[in-house]
């Protein structure tokens, strides 16, 4: 979308005004943030003699002056300090359509224009790294009590200059929010143009008010987004790489729709390669415990080597994945491996085209006796569905969900007897990743005999409990609705903690609006009793615990009772969070540790993960916590971590299984001191039930 400001044409980015999402493939951000929208005609000047609270002023000229009505008059900041800020009290929560700002001399070359409800929280719906001052007449969407104008940065830098505004004028209404989404898009095509391009197009959504914008995605990442008064959009795509593409809708307020249809889209390579890898040379290992090291000499390629196959005793046993940016590392960690045991190994290069290399020199090593970190793997069932939520109960035995076919399994590890137990009632997959999601059980359950349970329903996702007794689910219990669902970013899990609450983790439902919303459930930490009711020392009088998260789907407890949180990234990185009471993570103006909107991953108050992840490496779901060390199972990087927690830092980082058994996503303290560990491979973003096949493991721990 183009907006004219004040003679400069400038591309906008729409969808970081609600969102603050980063376009998967976009190149660099650009200078100038908002929305373009016509005024309504029946909007009005509301800020004029309003309250008015500034960071700082000088003795000439208060804050009241900037609304006073008149330019004759300016308020004024401290001087040589950034950043400062100025806001507005409107009395009443307002939809705003326009805010005009009439700089003096001392203007803001970066800016933002933020709304809030409390004055604490704001919501950024305009921002620039261009100012240049005069009159900044901005078309802005949003709601909110507080309007401000927070600079960080000015166009007068010498230590005497501050920031000078001569009015600060907010337009809007004052009539009730606009809560209702647009219609779902339909008949969804996706065109290939070529191996790196395609266009995406669809049947127009509906909305009371109007469709302000169309996002479109492609398995759960936003790649762009295009103004509402068209129907279609380019995109970049990969060679050769499937993808599943949808769009959903978004009007002015915010409000976003259901996702459409998946259009699953590969298009050709980009290059015609036939040639394939050199074999790698020089393979030599060595074992610690009952873990082999691995390592080579590079392959080469006429185009580039993307990937090391690893085969063990002639059977795949791993895989080192390159990225667009670096070719694979010429080194694998092999663990899980039997005591005393010799194992044989080679080692296969792959291209993008999918064409192989002649095996490398083979080299025999002979495992130890013991083992410090991750032990011997033992496959204890499969399954047909995706495995999502876990729970062991007092006697040993497990319960698992399965989340496409929205049933719930018992299983007996030691002998891999595996009964149905019951179909959670009301359950409705999202053709992407929610249906049945996590379960637990509490503290009491011996007595009470509590099985909790996260999944989607056909309006919302919530949270329930059912009695399990004599192997059989009864006795629904609806304990929290209202949380928001989408094709994906449903979070889902859930876990007790020591001080007795349940704790659930909730997606921003494709909205990242949502995150830093109070109001809402969505993007954030829950905390409730068992009985559903909200406690009392809640930070915010509602059930949310944390915010500003995008999509977490692990929580888990250290000995020292604090909560660990595992979280999604778009297109830059995955996070670990350590959780405090009312803390917000940043998301959408921050993804991990790299800004995306606002003031960005620099705001006062966001709190920093202990720990990223590159998305591809990452992707991860499940996180369990044995002895103070943190185990992470990543889906897209097909891996298990595992850090050490020292203090409040994540130390000492590990990985393990890369690419062994495929994508991970649940994992779980098992009572022997080992871990359960799940598979999400197969049918794993398309909610078919039973189109799966899955393990559930077992992992020996030292």
């Amino acid at each position: 979308m183009l907006v004219r400001i004040r003679g400069l044409t400038v591309l906008v980015t729409a969808v970081l005004l609600i969102t603050g999402a980063p376009a998967a493939t976009a190149t660099a951000a650009p200078a100038t943030v908002g929305a373009a929208t016509a005024v309504p005609a029946a909007d009005s000047l509301l800020s004029q003699g309003k309250p008015v609270t500034a960071s700082s002023s000088g003795g000439c000229c208060p804050p009241s002056y900037a609304v006073d009505g008149t330019t004759s008059t300016r308020w004024a900041s401290g001087a040589g300090v950034d950043p400062q800020w100025i806001y507005v009290d409107l009395g009443t929560a307002a939809n705003l359509s326009r805010v005009v700002l009439t700089w003096d001399l001392s203007c803001a070359t970066a800016y933002q224009v933020q709304t809030s409800t409390d004055h604490s929280t704001w919501t950024t719906v305009y921002s620039t790294t261009a100012g240049d001052g005069g009159v900044d007449d901005l078309a802005v969407t949003g709601r909110g009590r507080y309007v401000r104008m927070y600079g960080t940065h000015r166009c007068r830098t010498d230590s005497s200059k501050g920031y000078s505004l001569q009015e600060f004028q907010v337009y809007g209404n004052t009539g009730a929010a606009d809560t209702q989404p647009p219609t779902v898009p339909t008949d969804v095509t996706v065109t290939v143009n070529g191996c790196d391009s395609a266009t995406v197009a669809w049947t127009a959504s509906t909305d009371n008010v109007g469709v302000a914008f169309y996002d479109i995605f492609h398995d759960g990442q936003l790649i762009t987004s295009v103004a509402g008064t068209v129907t279609s959009g380019g995109i970049t795509v990969v060679g050769g790489v499937t993808w599943g593409v949808y769009v959903q809708s978004r009007d002015a307020a915010g409000n976003v729709s259901q996702a459409s249809a998946t259009v699953t889209v590969t298009p050709p390579p980009c290059q015609v390669d036939t040639t394939a890898p050199s074999a790698p040379t020089g393979l030599t290992g060595s074992a610690s415990g009952t873990s082999v090291s691995l390592r080579w000499t590079a392959a080469t390629d006429n185009v580039a080597v993307t990937a090391y196959d690893i085969y063990r005793d002639g059977a795949k046993a791993g895989t080192v994945p390159g990225t667009s940016t670096a070719p694979p590392a010429t080194t694998f960690l092999d663990s899980g491996l039997a005591a005393n045991h010799t194992y044989a190994y080679y080692v296969v290069a792959r291209d993008a085209a999918g064409n192989t290399s002649a095996h490398s020199n083979q080299v025999s090593v002979t495992t130890g006796s013991s083992c410090a970190t991750v032990c011997a793997v033992t496959q204890l069932a499969t399954d047909t569905d995706i495995p999502w939520g876990l729970v062991t109960l007092p006697d040993g035995t497990i319960l698992y969900s399965r989340r496409d076919a929205h049933d719930i399994v018992h299983l007996n590890p030691a002998t891999g007897a595996k009964t149905t137990v019951g179909t959670v009632p009301n359950v409705e997959s999202t053709d992407g990743e929610g249906g049945l999601l996590g379960l637990a059980i509490g503290p009491t359950f011996n007595t009470d005999h509590w099985l909790y349970v996260f999944h989607t329903s056909p309006t919302d996702n919530r949270i329930v409990r059912f009695t399990f007794a004599n192997n059989t689910i009864g006795g629904e219990q609806v304990l929290l609705t209202g949380i928001l669902r989408n094709k994906y970013h449903n979070g889902g899990r859930l876990r007790f903690g020591p001080d007795g609450k349940l704790y659930a983790a909730t997606g921003d439902a494709q909205n990242g609006a949502n995150a830093q919303n109070l109001n809402s459930l969505n993007g954030k930490v829950l905390r409730l009793n068992p009985d559903g009711s909200m406690p009392s020392d809640n930070p915010f009088g509602n059930y949310v615990w944390s915010y500003g998260h995008r999509n977490p789907q692990g929580l888990a407890f250290d000995s020292e009772g604090r909560l660990w949180e595992q979280e999604f990234g778009n297109s830059v990185m995955d996070e670990t969070n350590l959780i405090t009471k009312g803390g917000n993570y940043g998301w959408p103006n921050c993804e991990g540790t790299s800004s995306q909107a606002g003031t960005g991953c620099g705001t006062s108050g966001y709190l920093a993960p202990k720990h990223t992840y590159p998305v591809a490496d990452g992707s991860c779901s499940g996180i369990a916590i044995i002895r103070d060390v943190l185990y992470v199972a990543c889906e897209r990087g097909t891996r298990l971590y595992r850090e050490v927690i020292s203090g409040s830092s994540l130390t000492n980082v590990q990985q393990f299984f890369v690419g062994t058994y495929g994508r991970l996503r649940t994992v779980e303290p098992a009572p022997d001191g080992g871990m359960w560990m799940t598979t999400t491979n197969t049918g794993d973003k398309d909610s078919t039930p039973n189109n799966s096949n899955e393990k559930i493991l077992h992992v020996d721990l030292g």
